[in-house]
């Protein structure tokens, strides 16, 4: 890449373990992750739910590597649960199990964080997608964070895919972030002046116990505390593939271009934590369909229009990247609506039955994989 360096990807999905008879989520983590060790080794690992699992890329040079290996995750996970009679279900939320009826992974982290949240924690049954990008240091990465912010609830609304919470139409493109946020240090990151400022940060959360490490800050995009990479978090877990890889490849993009322009001196303005909020807020209420403020102007904006203008404020490392043809999808996102969208669309056109929108997850999950 001409001038710019290499912006690996890794990406991690948490997949739901669904009952194709019940439609139910099931606890069943533990004979799908003793075989999927076996085939795939640490790509697998353990949520706090049993029914979640998890998966994460090999870094990845670029878009085309990262769309082959989570289509390979994918297959493998999707194959194992074939094998005890279960499937898997991609989405931000299941649309009606309970999270009280869910076991939590005998696993001393888990327990340590159940002990300390309590009801937060255990009904954080959740299911998100979290995407790193690589970068040259820390602290390039600090000035990143705070740059990029601003940009996140515009990246989020495309991922909105979780609607319904124990068998209820929440009225939310994305309540996944609502029930995340009973957590501490979740939303969007704070703006640091320095590293030693964001160090000093989490030094003194360790120091006074409120953390142990710094992966106990669960912003919805932070740096990696062991990793030289800047880590997405705030997206609802998509359906299909093509949505995965599309929200990747516009994350990358804008580190790139974020990037690009703190080396030319350039960037724009950064407004505060408690302006972006405002944006947050209304991309998990109404996703694509709302308005979101663009506060150079001052101004409600389409969300739609503002995606549009975020495309094109990328424009000039796409091709760079390799990534014009996984790009061009984020308009096809736009036409067809979000995740959240079309379960909504199924729910009313299918008589409100809940057990017909898992069927759409499941066969959505599954799209291009065998």
């Amino acid at each position: 890449m001409a001038n710019l360096p290499q912006f690996t990807l890794g990406i991690e999905e948490e997949y739901q373990i669904i009952d194709p008879q019940t439609r139910e989520l099931r606890s069943y983590i533990q004979k799908i992750l003793d075989d999927g060790k076996v085939i795939l080794k640490e790509q697998i690992k353990y949520e706090m739910h049993q029914s979640v699992i998890e998966v994460g890329t090999n870094i990845c040079r670029n878009i085309d590597e990262a769309r082959q290996d989570v289509t390979h995750l994918r297959r493998v996970i999707a194959e194992l649960a074939g094998k005890q009679g279960l499937a898997i279900g991609a989405a931000g939320t299941h649309p009606f199990s309970r999270w009280q009826d869910q076991e939590i992974t005998p696993h001393e982290r888990y327990y340590a964080i159940v002990n300390e949240m309590q009801e937060a924690a255990r009904s954080n049954l959740i299911f998100g997608l979290h995407v790193h990008v690589g970068i040259e240091n820390r602290k390039i990465g600090l000035h990143l964070m705070n740059t990029i912010a601003y940009l996140l609830p515009h990246i989020f609304a495309l991922s909105t895919n979780s609607p319904f919470w124990e068998g209820r139409n929440t009225g939310f493109k994305s309540f996944r972030v609502k029930v995340f946020d009973k957590f501490p240090r979740t939303g969007l990151p704070y703006s640091f002046d320095s590293l030693a400022d964001y160090d000093g940060y989490i030094d003194l959360l360790i120091k006074t116990k409120c953390i142990d490490n710094a992966k106990k800050i669960w912003w919805d995009l932070r740096l990696h505390p062991f990793f030289d990479t800047i880590e997405f978090r705030m997206c609802d877990l998509p359906m299909l593939v093509d949505e995965t890889i599309a929200l990747a490849a516009l994350m990358q993009a804008v580190v790139a271009k974020t990037y690009k322009l703190m080396k030319a001196n350039l960037s724009f303005r950064s407004y505060s934590r408690t302006l972006i909020n405002e944006n947050r807020w209304r991309a998990s209420r109404y996703g694509l369909d709302g308005k979101l403020i663009d506060f150079g102007r001052e101004e409600e904006v389409d969300t739609r229009a503002l995606i549009y203008e975020l495309l094109d404020f990328v424009d000039d490392v796409v091709d760079e990247l390799g990534c014009r043809h996984e790009i061009n999808y984020i308009p096809k996102i736009l036409e067809n609506g979000t995740g959240a969208d079309r379960q909504i669309k199924v729910f009313e056109e299918g008589g409100k039955d809940m057990k017909k929108v898992v069927d759409y997850i499941i066969q959505q999950t599954n799209q291009g994989l065998f």
